[in-house]
């Protein structure tokens, strides 16, 4: 009866350190992880937000499902089955005393190099960020996926038989396009379009090449025009022209293009009609490949927005938890690490970056973050303790560093499973994710330390002596 007294304490115990310590440290980890995703509702991209909201969701809900059914789940099995429970620790001990002396190992080398370490750390995320403003970015849905699937292919065969399956269109506007000065500036930019950018363009449609086949290859006029017009089947007027003959739709097939040379063409046929474009007409460009090519500016450029903005988001987060600025910044610095790490992955790596690749960012902040933050809550709880930073900083890397780590891998584990599948965009991606977990869980174990204990001195902490009326 006194064992089982014992052991029920010790449940309790358990309980009363979990919600008071880890309870509001995870608590804050979600609030700047969440924080990290919010930013990416700032991308252009509609699917990168969507995304963004179901990460913020199912971050919210690990967070209630771990205190209110993991947290009761664990303290009824070491309540009413501690015999079993006590038999299965004693296990482990042993297994856990070696991974505790394998961090414990490092964070003293960490401690005795942590300058050489900054140093290198900043060199080499330099280098990445450096490298990642020049990062290309592939929008091209053919590269996405699986090459041998018989839909690519017969999208080949008949780029091969008609010349192209791309198209952009030029959208015409003027009070009388039917006009003759109209339809002949139409007739003329048709034409000259092809032999302007011959090496894009494999053929021109209008509603003048249609006229021209109707009437012996000449531009009717007046009465004859309206008779044409008559002759001509609705459903391909609506195709070229609008009713009202207010609008009208010059078709260009092209060649299929990567991203960067669909965008330098695109530019150069909006300065074409620019330069050629009367007075009483006004056009634009538009069509798939221009969207592609708003994607492609989206994700070169909104990348580093969602990025600079959740890092903004979380240190203004952390800012109003801890009320102290450095302890805000301590935990986002070993993040900025990350990213330029990443980037120079993806550099050395030739990876070009996705619509889901682009996200990367704000996930290595989401789930940077929370590692970094368990640790520093962990270090500081120590020196509260009365320990010095150094071993304060050993004890957090011993204790809370299992825990990380241990969550570090099966995170790999879940995110291992898109590495074996088919589409290019979703393989890439969990490389990528397995690459920044990586980077995240190298970053907290072995840079954080460094930083901890370098910026130490800037965090005034009071020691005091924990009295825990449970154990009492």
């Amino acid at each position: 009866m006194k064992q089982n007294k014992k052991f029920n304490s010790q449940a309790h115990k358990s309980l009363y350190r979990t919600v008071t310590k880890m309870v509001p440290a995870v608590l804050t980890a979600l609030i700047a992880t969440s924080l990290g995703f919010i930013s990416l509702y700032t991308s252009p991209v509609p699917m990168i937000q969507d995304f963004g909201k179901m990460l913020t969701i199912g971050m919210i809900i690990s967070f209630i499902v771990g205190v209110f059914i993991l947290i009761p789940l664990l303290f009824t099995r070491d309540s009413f089955f501690f015999n079993k429970a006590a038999k299965n620790r004693s296990k482990k001990t042993d297994k856990s005393s070696r991974i505790e002396n394998f961090l414990d190992g490092i964070t003293k080398r960490v401690v005795a190099l942590r300058w050489w370490i900054i140093l290198i750390a900043l060199i080499t995320a330099g280098f990445g960020i450096w490298v990642d403003l020049d990062a290309k970015a592939e929008t091209d849905v053919e590269t996405f996926m699986p090459q041998d699937t018989q839909v690519l292919k017969d999208i080949h065969k008949l780029r091969d038989i008609v010349g192209t399956t791309d198209q952009v269109s030029i959208v015409f506007e003027g009070k009388d396009i039917l006009s003759s000065s109209s339809l002949n500036w139409v007739d003329a930019t048709t034409n000259e379009i092809e032999k302007e950018f011959s090496q894009v363009v494999v053929k021109s449609n209008s509603i003048t090449e249609v006229f021209k086949k109707l009437n012996d290859g000449e531009i009717p006029t007046g009465s004859e025009l309206k008779g044409l017009m008559n002759d001509i089947p609705d459903q391909q007027q609506k195709l070229l022209i609008n009713e009202s003959g207010t609008k009208g739709v010059i078709t260009v097939g092209i060649k299929h293009l990567k991203a960067e040379p669909l965008k330098n063409f695109i530019d150069d046929l909006n300065q074409y009609l620019i330069d050629n474009q009367p007075d009483n007409m006004e056009t634009m460009v538009t069509g798939k490949s221009v969207l592609d090519v708003e994607m492609v500016s989206g994700l070169t450029t909104g990348r580093y927005k969602m990025t600079l903005l959740g890092m903004a988001l979380v240190f203004l987060g952390l800012l109003a938890v801890y009320r102290h600025p450095i302890k805000a910044l301590i935990p986002l610095l070993p993040i900025t690490l990350i990213i330029g790490w990443s980037g120079a992955v993806m550099y050395l790596a030739e990876i070009s970056y996705t619509p889901l690749t682009a996200t990367l960012g704000a996930l290595i902040i989401g789930i940077g973050t929370e590692f970094t933050i368990l640790i520093m809550e962990r270090f500081y709880e120590e020196r509260e303790n009365g320990s010095s930073s150094i071993d304060a900083i050993r004890i957090a890397n011993q204790k809370t560093g299992k825990s990380i780590f241990a969550s570090a891998i099966t995170t790999i584990g879940g995110f291992s499973a898109l590495l074996v599948s088919d589409f290019v965009i979703l393989s890439n991606f969990g490389m990528m994710t397995l690459i920044n977990i990586s980077l995240a869980l190298f970053s907290t174990i072995v840079v954080m330390p460094a930083v901890l204990i370098i910026l130490d001195r800037f965090v005034k902490t009071k020691p005091r002596i924990e009295k825990d009326t449970l154990v009492n």
